[in-house]
């Protein structure tokens, strides 16, 4: 499905350090965990200056039960007669192809995407990605939180239809492309970060949590190359830029400068998590101390040495399910 847009050409001074092109991407999933799927893809490509060249959108049969419906609408029905994914891999990676791959929360779309090309024995072609939350908050807006609505409603771009993978993607790419042009007028860098795809995939049962559990996982790698739940070495990752407000209190939101812990196995990539722990703002620490804002695992019960110091500090526990439900609206950090 394509659109040409014909659109004034800027006059912004452009730095010459700006991609030549992007990739707006939206993905609806069957769930969140590593061996869920994807319904439906929509890509918008844009310019150097992000303006829209074209888009496109496709239904992708999950080959299991499609999950949330209440969420993306797509049901069995629905899905029965849209293609599998590897009859559309080639098509979808023509529009990321020489792009830098855009989304709102990118670690999650491009985990999707990535698995989803390990299984089809293929890999996507995208180098580089860029967050709009972490885009926002390198341009300082003054955004209530940090969902796409909001960004959305900061820049007057009207949703139609939400949680539909072509109108999410083309909210994204209205509202992207002031924040792309704000950011050339102030020379912001922008946060672009490397995208590592998959190139081993194998399945194994393993536990699901939450409203999901049951059924299978797809162990799989981590974007670093060592099989989920085994020994990996600690990413170095650059100090959190705010400073620790406290604890976590339950029922409140998560805010940024907090200092997560995790313990235990994840359905998501430990990897992943932390990633998107860090792209919200938050500080991930590889050990568990009085300091420590928050704890996640998957078997509270269980006696890791982060469980029990938990328990001896009073140091709030969610699980998995819970912490990327808080993920979704972190509050912003005091300006100074």
């Amino acid at each position: 499905m394509l659109e040409d847009h014909q659109t004034a050409p800027s006059t912004t001074p452009w730095p010459a350090a700006y991609p030549q092109g992007y990739a707006v991407v939206d993905v609806e999933t069957t769930g969140l965990a590593r061996d869920d799927r994807i319904v439906s893809a929509a890509v918008y490509r844009l310019d150097a200056r992000g303006e829209v060249e074209d888009h496109w959108y496709t239904m992708v049969n999950p080959e299991r039960d499609p999950g949330p419906v209440w969420i993306h609408g797509l049901t069995s029905d629905v899905l029965e007669g849209a293609p599998l994914f590897p009859e559309i891999a080639e098509e979808f990676a023509s529009r990321l192809d020489g792009r830098v791959l855009v989304a709102h929360n990118a670690v999650f779309d491009w985990s999707m995407i990535a698995r989803e090309y390990a299984r089809a024995e293929r890999e996507a072609p995208v180098r580089q990605r860029l967050c709009t939350i972490a885009l926002s908050k390198e341009l300082g807006l003054p955004l209530a939180n940090h969902k796409l609505e909001s960004l959305a409603a900061h820049f007057g771009v009207v949703q139609q239809r939400a949680h539909h993978a072509l109108d999410d993607a083309r909210v994204l790419a209205e509202a992207f492309r002031p924040s792309l042009q704000a950011a050339a007028r102030g020379g912001v860098r922008l946060p672009l970060l490397e995208c590592r795809p998959l190139t081993e995939w194998t399945d194994r049962a393993a536990p699901r949590i939450g409203r999901q559990s049951g059924g299978y996982s797809s162990g799989g790698y981590s974007s670093g190359g060592y099989p989920s739940g085994s020994w990996r070495p600690s990413r170095k990752r650059p100090a959190c830029p705010y400073p620790n407000p406290g604890r976590y209190e339950p029922g409140k939101q998560l805010k940024q400068g907090m200092r997560i812990a995790f313990s235990g196995d994840t359905s998501v990539e430990r990897d992943l998590l932390e990633d998107r722990a860090v792209e919200a703002g938050l500080h991930v620490a590889t050990s568990l101390s009085r300091l420590t804002s928050l704890l996640v695992t998957n078997d509270p019960d269980s006696g890791t040495s982060k469980v029990v110091k938990a328990r001896q500090f009073g140091t709030p526990v969610v699980d998995e399910a819970a912490f990327g439900q808080l993920l979704r609206d972190v509050e912003p950090a005091p300006k100074k």
